[in-house]
């Protein structure tokens, strides 16, 4: 995709949603952490659900891991996973409580040493809590960047790097969250809503693409 169309998509998304962020609730990086950890395979909507239960009597490593994994398990089950992610969440907690103050690191090694953290996660943490001009390639993202033409890659990091290339930087701190928002409403799976898509003059699935 030529460079212009690049910058021209982001300049619409921009235009439409000029301060956009994660749709997960959360007021610390742990809660955040916590809250990505448990949005795999789960809609944010069924994670907001469960946190604002779970925050409100236990929101930092060391209560956390206070309430034990059943404890905890009662406050996920409507999650999927939940018995998996109950038991990384406390090994996360355990980690950084030992190794990071209980902090959650600025440092995409030590994110990804967390259990249940792989690099999907760390770039959400690094971006949204951080500031970190990163890419966290999801379902969404995968799915649109091959479909609009910003990416044509067979895999998650393959996109991500290829993003990274493409986007100009004034747009990559946002650039994620704006994609996945309008794969989520927009550029949906199944039928997506081409005839309401702010992109469908630049898109690629459209073919009409900016001369």
């Amino acid at each position: 995709m030529k460079p212009k169309i690049v910058r021209e998509i982001f300049l619409r998304l921009q235009a439409a949603n000029p301060n956009p962020t994660t749709e997960l609730v959360y007021h610390s990086p742990f809660e955040l952490l916590i809250a990505v950890i448990l949005s795999a395979q789960a809609t944010d909507v069924s994670v907001n659900k469960a946190t604002a239960k779970l925050y409100a009597v236990a929101n930092t490593p060391e209560t956390i891991l206070a309430l034990g994994l059943d404890g905890l398990k009662s406050y996920i089950k409507t999650i999927g996973l939940y018995n998996s992610k109950a038991a990384n969440i406390l090994k996360t907690c355990q980690i950084l409580i030992e190794q990071h103050h209980s902090q959650v690191p600025h440092d995409r090694e030590a994110l990804e040493a967390l259990a249940g953290v792989g690099r999907k996660t760390a770039n959400v943490v690094l971006n949204t809590a951080f500031g970190e001009p990163t890419i966290a390639v999801d379902t969404h993202i995968f799915r649109i960047a091959n479909r609009i033409g910003l990416a044509d890659a067979k895999t998650v990091d393959g996109v991500e790097q290829q993003l990274l290339k493409i986007i100009p930087p004034q747009f990559k701190l946002d650039a994620h969250h704006w994609l996945i928002l309008h794969g989520r409403y927009v550029c949906i799976a199944r039928k997506p809503k081409c005839l309401d898509c702010l992109l469908r003059d630049l898109c690629q699935f459209q073919e009409k693409p900016l001369s």
